[in-house]
């Protein structure tokens, strides 16, 4: 029969049609026809047998253990009859057999409805009616013939009455008790015991239930002993010598026991019990209960059937609960595998389940049950989630109350069996739970099949428009896509929902979300692909706002009965009027140009020399070109046929501030900072008697930085010379009156078409960030510059000269001449509006830097008292360059950034004795905590210059060429005298 079924597997499937009187065709073609890979077959959940049984060896072997049990439980045919006996006993037995079609308690059980006889069976009814005996209708239901029912019969009636079929190993008892005369002919007879043989390797060596022991030889011999009949028939007469071993072994190791197993009769044997070859025996009997010559359906006899069954759970180490899950596979495997026509089946097999759920419970501890319930609950739940997750394309109107309903049910009981969770029955509805799982199965379902039908509409509806006589056009595509998705879901409302919503409360709610959601996607495609609005669009608009009203329509009917009246769903339908698709669209088309002008900015940038005299204004062109951009965005804005200008102008302002701080940013990238350019301080050093070590101190020099600075790019004359670096702030300058400009103009703009004065005053705003980035960018590039300028162009006159070796020779002179001529280049290239704020700034960096040649300088420096009066002129002369007769810097600012170093200078002029007594006094006032007589700490390096500071007087102490500072520096920090 097994054969058989695989062969009917692949028989071609009806197809059927299901019309709707305002389906569009595309929804018909989603829901017409059940698709032929349904009768797909299926694996068996029971596993594979490790011997080479076939399905006709088992299905014979099985029919030998049920006449045994039938004989040893004392069944009539206890005794070997004849054809002649069979006849009469076949007649005796008939109007009980009739009598028990007429009421089966396990079909009522299961919901299998009784059989009628159609027309084309009456011809069948004679041969039918010889079939009396349940016997002899097991034997016609298992294809044996009568010759081997004779046989079989013949063979275990010799050994029925001396022993149960429990304590016999029946393949050893067939074999003793059969000889090659009772078979047709020698071929048959050594297949037959092969088959034997076979069974006794499964059942014991394979398959056994009670494991092997490592130590115990029987399994050895068992082996040896098969393989050599396997090669040599084997004779069984009682007193050969190979048989005699054969049964000796086959005893001992059928009659084992184990504490796992139980209690177990001592005359019990375990040759066919082990799993899973007892349940591919047992899958066999119950094979029988479907008629031989209709295979989707159940016999009449099912009751006696099933009875006679039983009768062999001794043998095959079954029960009950074991009954149920095989029962319940065969059932289910019969319908999915035929043409799926026999609905009973279905609904049979889901009844069961409801037993087997029961069934885990107490059968939790059995891992073989827990094993074979785990594999057949997945093979059920797998075939199910296929139908299920595309349920459109399985189900109709005319199935979905009868079938689809079953098939859920079954998914959602397996899973919740197999997770341990509680389970329902079909009939139970579903409160609003969400962490159910049949209404989490149910939601994915919903969900993936409503996807695929969607899908499956959207290729209709284009090769309907490819195939059309009239202008192609994707506008037309989208309106038909959404009048059908609609009608879609009208369908869905009226045919599924209902069914579904026994397990999901808020099943048509997730249905038309879905919907909604695929059709938002296509939306959003279609709306990517247009750059301006045109009526076409307003069209498509049209007919997606009614879907979407329709949609919204059914979720909220469906959520009348919900909890928070389906507020949940509706949260999840994101809405698409036209208005929001067409600020979408707009919102698109700024960030279009936005990214391009950020595109341009960085190309332009790279190419950007920074020339100021590329322009009158000394600016760099490419701000001129950035903000002509930015002027042509807002007048094309201000152009776009659409009515809310006024809610999507800060969204165009955003993306140009965006670009314009990245345009500010790259402008002063690479400029460098502070630290670039400033030297690093030296460590302290005590004055050593004109010891001076110039080379030794430029190795310490931050060569390396310099370099780096200068180097931005690999071209420092073009891009980082003091020119460019003003041409750099006057761009700068430039953009951010250009700004307040543009913003004027935009205000003034909306103000003429009426715009309210908040979206006027907002635009006023709309710059402020960008403002802001320039006044910062400004500021860092004029400090950049005057570092630049001090530390690095003047460094040979600066730092590296000034005041090294003897005083009254290094003086400052030659800085100023180069200083004053740096000074002219940057009040000749800079705007006027920012002339002020770059030269005091070199002012300042020169003030700090003439503060650390002072106290910061290096060994290469030291300094007398009688040097005092030529620092004092030296700065003085510093200050009078930027004051320049008047013509300069204002006299209040000069003084408010030389105060610090006029107030350091006297400190020159003051006696060592008395600075290391000023040094003590603010050392000790600066300590957290002094101690009397403690040894002075040294204070930290700051940098933060001042006459009170004791690492200012440390460091005056440091560079007086004195032997009182020298001998009071080595005896308080040991500090060396040179580097």
């Amino acid at each position: 029969m097994w054969s058989r079924l695989k062969s009917i597997t692949y028989r071609k499937v009806k197809r059927h049609h299901h019309h709707h009187k305002t389906t569009a065709a595309a929804v018909a073609a989603v829901t017409a026809a059940m698709p032929s890979e349904c009768t797909e077959p299926l694996t068996s959940p029971f596993g594979e047998l490790a011997t080479n049984l076939s399905d006709s060896e088992l299905r014979e072997t099985a029919y030998e253990i049920l006449v045994g049990a039938r004989l040893s439980s004392g069944g009539k045919s206890s005794t070997y009859a004849s054809d002649s006996e069979k006849n009469s006993e076949r007649a005796a037995a008939t109007p009980q057999t009739l009598t028990s079609r007429a009421a089966s308690k396990v079909k009522k059980a299961l919901g299998l409805r009784s059989r009628r006889k159609k027309a084309s069976e009456k011809a069948e009814s004679e041969r039918v009616k010889k079939v009396s005996t349940i016997g002899e209708t097991m034997r016609v239901q298992m294809r044996v013939s009568e010759q081997m029912d004779s046989r079989v019969r013949k063979a275990l009636s010799k050994v029925a009455a001396d022993q149960k079929i429990e304590s016999m190993v029946l393949p050893l008892e067939m074999l003793q008790q059969l000889k090659p005369s009772d078979f047709p002919n020698q071929e048959e007879y050594e297949a037959w015991q092969r088959r034997n043989l076979k069974l006794l390797e499964g059942g014991l060596l394979l398959h056994p239930l009670v494991p092997l022991d490592d130590e115990n030889t029987a399994p050895q011999q068992l082996r040896e002993i098969i393989d050599g009949a396997l090669e040599k028939p084997l004779e069984t007469s009682k007193n050969n010598e190979t048989m005699q071993a054969l049964r000796t072994v086959v005893l001992s190791l059928a009659c084992r026991t184990s504490n796992n197993i139980g209690s177990v009769s001592e005359t019990s044997t375990h040759w066919a019990d082990g799993f899973p070859m007892n349940l591919k025996i047992y899958q066999m009997l119950l094979e029988a209960c479907f008629d031989v010559n209709e295979e989707t359906s159940v016999i009449e006899e099912l009751d006696e059937v099933l009875e006679l069954i039983k009768k062999t759970w001794l043998v095959l180490g079954m029960n009950q609960m074991l009954h149920n899950l095989c029962f319940l596979w065969i059932l289910f495997n019969r319908y999915a595998t035929m043409d799926q026509a026999e609905g009973d089946l279905l609904s049979a097999g889901n009844n069961l389940l409801i037993k087997v759920e029961n069934d885990a419970k107490a059968m939790k501890g059995d891992e073989n049950y827990c094993r074979m319930l785990s594999s057949t609950l997945g093979a059920i739940s797998s075939w199910a989630e296929k139908r299920l997750l595309g349920y459109h394309r399985y189900f109709r109107s005319d199935n979905a109350e009868s079938t689809m309903g079953c098939v859920v049910s079954m998914a959602v009981l397996s899973v919740k069996i197999m997770e341990g969770g509680e389970g329902i029955s079909n009939e139970d509805h579903i409160e609003g739970n969400e962490m159910d799982v049949g209404q989490e199965k149910v939601d994915a379902y919903i969900k993936s099949s409503l996807r695929a039908a969607f899908v499956q509409i959207m290729e209709t509806v284009k090769s309907s428009k490819s195939s059309s006589t009239g202008q192609q056009n994707e506008l037309p595509f989208m309106a038909k896509l959404a009048e059908d998705v609609s009608t879609l879901a009208f369908t869905e409302k009226e045919t599924f929902s209902p069914i579904l919503k026994r397990w999901h409360p808020l099943a048509a709610g997730v249905a038309v979300a879905t919907l909604h959601s695929c059709y938002g996607n296509e939306l959003k495609q279609y709306v990517s692909s247009i750059d301006e609005l045109t009526p076409d669009v307003l069209e498509v608009m049209k007919g997606a706002d009614k879907l979407e009203k329709d949609l919204v329509q059914i979720a909220v009917e469906n959520s009348e009965d919900s909890e928070d009246g389906g507020k949940s769903i509706i949260r999840e339908m994101l809405p698409y009027e036209a208005d929001s698709v067409t600020s979408n669209l707009v919102k698109s088309w700024i960030k279009t140009r936005t990214d391009r002008l950020k595109e341009w900015v960085d190309r332009n940038l790279q190419q950007e020399v920074w020339d100021p005299r590329a322009n009158r204004e000394r600016f760099a062109l490419s701000a001129v070109e950035v903000l002509r951009i930015v002027d042509e965005a807002f007048e094309a804005f201000f152009l776009l046929p659409i009515t809310t200008h006024s809610a999507l102008l800060p969204d165009l302002a955003t993306g140009i501030n965006s670009c314009l701080q990245h345009y500010i940013s790259m402008a002063k990238f690479g400029c460098g900072t502070q630290s670039t350019y400033v030297p690093t301080m030296p460590p302290l050093t005590r004055c050593s008697r004109r010891s001076k070590l110039p080379s030794v101190f430029k190795k310490k020099e931050k060569v390396p930085k310099k370099s780096q600075a200068g180097t931005v790019n690999g071209n420092e004359n073009d891009s980082f010379g003091t020119p460019q670096m003003c041409c750099r702030i006057n761009t700068l300058n430039y953009i951010q009156n250009e700004l307040n400009v543009l913003a004027k103009r935009d205000i003034t703009h909306l103000s003429s078409s009426g715009t309210n004065q908040d979206i006027a005053d907002r635009m006023e705003k709309v710059f402020e960030l960008s403002a802001a980035a320039c006044v910062e960018g400004i500021q860092q590039l004029c400090e950049a510059t005057a570092n630049k300028v001090i530390f690095q162009d003047l460094s040979h006159f600066f730092w590296d000269g000034l005041y090294i070796g003897e005083v009254s020779s290094t003086r400052i002179d030659p800085f100023l001449q180069e200083l004053d001529h740096y000074l002219e280049v940057i009040s000749i290239t800079v705007h006027d509006k920012v002339r002020t704020q770059v030269i005091t700034e070199v002012m300042k960096v020169s003030f700090d830097g003439f503060l650390m040649v002072l106290l910061a300088g290096g060994p290469p420096r030291a300094f007398t008292l009688q040097d005092y009066e030529i620092i004092d002129e030296d700065f003085n002369f510093l200050t009078d360059l930027f004051w320049s007769n008047g013509d300069g810097l204002p006299a209040e600012l000069i003084e408010q950034f030389s105060t610090k170093v006029k107030d350091i200078l006297p400190l020159f002029n003051t006696d060592t004795d008395s600075l290391i007594e000023k040094f003590k006094q603010v050392t000790l006032e600066s300590c957290a905590s002094s101690s009397a007589k403690s040894k002075l700490p040294l204070p930290p390096t700051t940098g933060q210059w001042s006459p009170t500071e004791p690492n200012t007087v440390l460091g005056v102490l440091c560079y007086r060429n004195d032997e009182t500072a020298a001998k009071f520096l080595k005896k308080t920090y040991h500090l060396p005298k040179r580097l």
